[in-house]
């Protein structure tokens, strides 16, 4: 009897090629892409977040890919469950899941020991006002007094983090910190991360973003507003998406656009290194290594799926 092999996760920064080597692995392995990026969770947000289209996927199937409109708030939660599901239905098939994506969190929800705390969305609103009224930083000093904990894992920029945070603190009681994902497996898996200099992924997002606006983002945002993109509180936030709203607006120049979307873009970056970083689990491999094919398949194959990690 052949030995299961273990769940993959293909991880890293953004433009680093992580989607192509997840078709590739699902190729030799006999696996099914999940899709890990929160904004490819979106119909109609293609070009803007680098979706494979249907031909690139080369006849792999891909799961969690156009699965929310628009006007639709992506939530871990919903995430956790529908990822879950997946991978249930991919190993019913005598198929192998793979990952791929760079939503750090999504990733920790699907794979990890993650209970999600509760939801309220007046509790919710009520902090988001605070949030607007006093900005990111005021609402990070009132989250250290409460959890220094957490926010010592959340960085001040992020205000909808720290918005989660004492919201969960206020619904629970409870430091946010004692929910937050301990670093165990709940089945067999496999972390593969993409690395790369700062350098060449800073030239690699700025290639990435000219082409986005000559394959026509624009055109794909104006039809995604007919569609209600503004009124989604997620979507319309999207690097990119923003600022091609604001440039449709005429806010932004084309250029000016451009630049802030490659300015978030390597904030997104630093961030998505720094919440990878830390995890030991990770089989780090180059992203331009001649071998990084065959690299990552031997750590696939070589994984012991016997016993838990």
């Amino acid at each position: 009897m052949t030995t299961p092999l273990p769940i993959v996760a293909v991880v890293g920064p953004t433009a680093t090629g992580k989607s192509d080597l997840g078709v590739a692995l699902a190729h030799a392995v006999g696996g099914e892409v999940v899709n890990a990026d929160a904004s490819q969770l979106y119909r109609g947000m293609d070009i803007g977040t680098a979706k494979l289209t249907v031909a690139e996927r080369e006849g792999v199937p891909h799961h969690l890919l156009d699965v929310l409109d628009v006007r639709d708030e992506a939530s871990v939660a919903a995430y956790q469950r529908d990822a879950r599901a997946a991978i249930a239905a991919i190993r019913e098939r005598g198929n192998v899941p793979i990952f791929v994506g760079g939503s750090g969190l999504y990733l920790r929800a699907a794979l990890d020991d993650l209970r999600i705390p509760p939801t309220d969305a007046a509790v919710r609103a009520r902090w988001e006002e605070r949030l607007d009224q006093l900005g990111p930083d005021a609402l990070h000093r009132e989250l250290t007094a409460m959890d220094p904990k957490a926010a010592a894992q959340i960085p001040s920029a992020n205000g909808r983090r720290v918005v989660r945070a004492l919201e969960v603190i206020e619904l629970t009681g409870q430091p946010f910190s004692a929910t937050m994902p301990t670093r165990e497996f709940v089945a067999p898996t496999v972390l593969l991360g993409l690395r790369i200099d700062r350098p060449t992924l800073r030239a690699r997002i700025a290639t990435r973003i000219d082409r986005m606006w000559r394959a026509g983002l624009l055109d794909e945002v104006r039809e995604l507003d007919r569609h209600g993109l503004r009124e989604g509180r997620t979507a319309s936030r999207a690097i990119g998406y923003a600022q091609a709203l604001q440039q449709l607006d005429g806010v932004l120049t084309e250029q000016q656009a451009k630049d802030e979307t490659a300015a978030l873009t390597r904030k997104f970056a630093k961030r998505q290194r720094s919440w990878f970083r830390p995890d030991t689990r990770i089989h780090w491999v180059e992203y331009d290594a001649p071998d990084l094919f065959e690299q990552s398949l031997a750590v696939v194959r070589a994984t012991d799926v016997s016993s838990r990690p």
